[in-house]
């Protein structure tokens, strides 16, 4: 089972080096790739870090509803010492 999901994971990764993002690379100017890269790193702050297969995917409802779940995960995750980030997860090893 774990190496089926590394599988899935390698295979979207190597997609969207290989597919996704040059396509986009030649479909942007890099004046709009740098704006949507900050509009990326901007939902990552408020979006939640845990999955939540109850909550709603669809608008408006996922938009009124992940800040919140987005800063209850924070929490947490901050509370109970979790790693946010790859570096944190590897000053934990």
């Amino acid at each position: 089972m774990l190496a089926h999901l590394t599988g899935t994971i390698r295979h979207h990764v190597e997609d969207e080096e290989t597919d996704l993002f040059p396509r986009l690379r030649a479909a942007m100017a890099r004046e709009e790739l740098v704006e949507l890269a900050g509009k990326v790193q901007a939902a990552k702050k408020t979006a939640p870090t845990r999955p939540h297969p109850a909550a709603p995917d669809h608008p408006p409802a996922n938009k009124l509803l992940a800040p919140g779940t987005g800063l209850v995960d924070r929490m947490r995750d901050a509370l109970s010492g979790r790693p946010t980030s790859m570096a944190e997860l590897r000053e934990q090893r």
